[in-house]
């Protein structure tokens, strides 16, 4: 991608964490952000501080119905996405495998890895008739490694590393899938981990000052690549 155009850049969990910080520093370097995120208070408080002509819906990424109809509106206004960012996941809370209860188990791998699926169900296709487009799904340190405590979270991070570089293999010349991990950094789901030692770690804000440039940069040169954010 070339860091001086306009671009469309679609980002799931837009709301809060990560893919807050990263909405604003997309929109700051001029570029166009379309993102959902599930509480609609939050979703219209984006709305207000970024303004037009970005937008932002309230949405459950793993309900395949509302994704579909969030897709049809964001492809009939803007286009199919130059860059989409699967950033949405839920972590457990912190329990040995056979203490997390199964509605927790199956929120997890609804977001995290169903969610991923019904986005790229919506928004692939429009960016393979185009031909162009970078897609990002977020992984994880732990996508890549294990911890004690967390294990329904890794097994939706690794099976998310599988579920790109295969989806890599798919896509036509002009596109890329590249599973990223994006570091730590002290978000919400970091602190309900780490608990106060998730201070020690970059605020979205700064790490998003590091990512959004090095996201931009990616292209088909990437494709199927697991990649890391620069210092992270």
């Amino acid at each position: 991608m070339v860091q001086g155009t306009r671009k469309i850049i679609l980002i799931t969990g837009a709301t809060r964490g990560l893919g807050q910080a990263m909405a604003a520093g997309f929109a700051g370097l001029g570029h166009t952000v379309v993102g959902c995120g599930r509480t609609a208070s939050a979703v219209e408080q984006l709305r207000e501080e970024l303004g037009a002509p970005h937008d932002f819906k309230a949405v459950d990424v793993a309900d395949d119905g509302q994704v579909k109809a969030w897709a049809t509106e964001v492809l009939k206004r803007f286009g199919p996405p130059d860059l989409l960012l699967n950033n949405a996941a839920l972590i457990n809370g912190n329990a040995p495998l056979w203490m997390v209860a199964a509605d927790e188990f199956d929120r997890v791998v609804d977001v995290n890895l169903k969610g991923v699926a019904n986005v790229l169900r919506a928004f692939v296709p429009a960016m393979v008739e185009r031909q162009s487009g970078v897609i990002v799904n977020f992984s994880s340190g732990w996508g890549r490694s294990t911890a004690p405590e967390v294990a329904p979270y890794c097994a939706t991070k690794w099976a998310i590393e599988g579920l790109t570089r295969a989806l890599a293999q798919e896509l036509p010349t002009g596109l890329a899938a590249v599973p990223l991990n994006p570091g730590i950094i002290d978000t919400e789901m970091l602190q309900s981990t780490f608990g106060s030692r998730a201070k020690h770690f970059l605020s979205p804000q700064a790490w998003a000052k590091i990512a959004v440039p090095f996201l931009l940069t990616l292209g088909p040169k990437d494709n199927g690549k697991p990649l890391s954010v620069p210092g992270q």
